[in-house]
């Protein structure tokens, strides 16, 4: 954590002096460094805001993103129900990026009009109600993610 603000600092101070250095090109007489000058502040601008939203989300603990109203449902609201899976597919692992449908043999369904049981969904929708039951939480912060 000490090497993120120590590489923020020194990048903040860094585009403010190339911002600096940029002015004195420019009052010598380069027109160009003059857009230059203007520019390395904004990069020094950008790096602080990363910077803010960095330690601001260090400082929130997760027991505070979590709402009353996600904690406990009213008991007169059901949750909606997750979609089936497309027939043919499998649904895709958390993280693991594009993966082509895989063709499910027909010997390999359960009966007709039966699901075939597939944890993978079952996770990734579990992971889906989450993310809809938090939403000002981030991805990382979910408690069932894999390392």
């Amino acid at each position: 954590m000490l090497a993120k603000h120590v590489l923020a600092i020194a990048l903040i101070g860094g585009f403010l002096w190339l911002g600096w250095w940029q002015v004195s090109r420019a009052t010598a007489g380069n027109a160009l460094s003059w857009a230059y000058a203007f520019e390395w502040p904004v990069f020094a601008a950008f790096v602080g805001f990363l910077w803010y939203r960095e330690i601001r989300d260090a400082l929130v603990s997760p027991a505070a993103l979590a709402s009353p109203a996600a904690q406990a449902a009213p008991a007169d609201e059901v949750a909606a129900p997750a979609l089936p899976p497309v027939l043919g597919t499998k649904a895709p692992k958390i993280g693991s990026g594009f993966r082509r449908p895989v063709l499910v043999p027909r010997q390999a369904m359960a009966g007709a009009g039966q699901a075939v049981p597939d944890p993978a969904l079952d996770e990734y929708n579990d992971y889906l109600a989450w993310l809809n039951a938090n939403p000002g939480a981030k991805a990382s912060e979910y408690p069932g993610r894999r390392a």
